[in-house]
């Protein structure tokens, strides 16, 4: 359902996140958590060689199959980011950092495994610096999902990746629309979808504000930031 969901195949935000990242053809990718592998198809296309790993072999097998065509420029492993060898051109995640206790040491780890000159991109949900607001959504999205741990605000995002000695900092903000009942469906959630609903029509935060609809639904505007720093060399 996460591989379908219309969040996770957005053209357009693939395509933006490429651009953004502003890799050139021949670059060395280390796609960290990279899922069903729809990022790493994208940037394949672009022209990078791509090595990703995830810690679902079900997400591996799935990449694998997706990114099949482009041979030995694809390769994915059933691993984590710090047991990753060797030395790559640009690092990216997308929708990786809530799920973590320490997004700041995924983000050094990669930091790490970029040469001098080399280049790390995130891109995930920000939510609203005000913790009273703050606290509201995080409710919501652990409501819906188990293994969410922590939205960030946009200014801690960028944060951690000076923190992580990256430098040339550069951000860019995206608007991103949910349908509550795909989302809620494809969460792993831990109270009934009606209580998920009341709770998230209760509040509204920056980054998080439920749209009731004329038939019934419930639209959830969230915000998206990529971040891009390159490593010192």
């Amino acid at each position: 359902m996460f591989e379908r969901a219309k969040v996770s195949r957005d053209a357009a935000s693939l395509a933006a996140l490429v651009s953004f990242a502003a890799l050139p053809r021949g670059s060395r990718l280390l796609d960290a958590g990279c899922g069903p592998g729809l990022v790493a198809e994208a940037f394949l296309e672009a022209g990078c060689d791509v090595a990703g790993v995830d810690l679902s072999p079900e997400m591996v097998r799935r990449a694998r199959s997706r990114c099949a065509r482009y041979g030995d420029r694809a390769r994915f492993e059933e691993r984590s980011v710090y047991d990753v060898q060797g030395s790559f051109d640009a690092s990216v995640s997308r929708n990786v950092l809530h799920h973590l206790e320490s997004p700041g040491d995924f983000l050094s780890r990669q930091a790490a495994l970029v040469r001098p000159g080399g280049v790390v991109v995130a891109l995930d949900l920000v939510g609203d610096p005000h913790p009273a607001r703050a606290a509201w959504a995080q409710s919501v999205e652990q409501a819906r999902d188990r293994t969410h741990t922590r939205t960030l605000s946009p200014g801690e995002l960028v944060d951690l990746f000076a923190r992580a000695g990256l430098g040339a900092l550069e951000a860019r903000e995206e608007e991103v629309a949910l349908d509550f009942d795909e989302w809620f469906d494809r969460g792993s959630p831990s109270v009934p979808k009606e209580e998920a609903r009341r709770l998230l029509l209760s509040g509204r935060a920056r980054g998080f504000s439920p749209q009731p609809r004329p038939d019934g639904g419930v639209d959830i505007r969230c915000l998206r930031l990529a971040v891009r720093g390159v490593r010192p060399g």
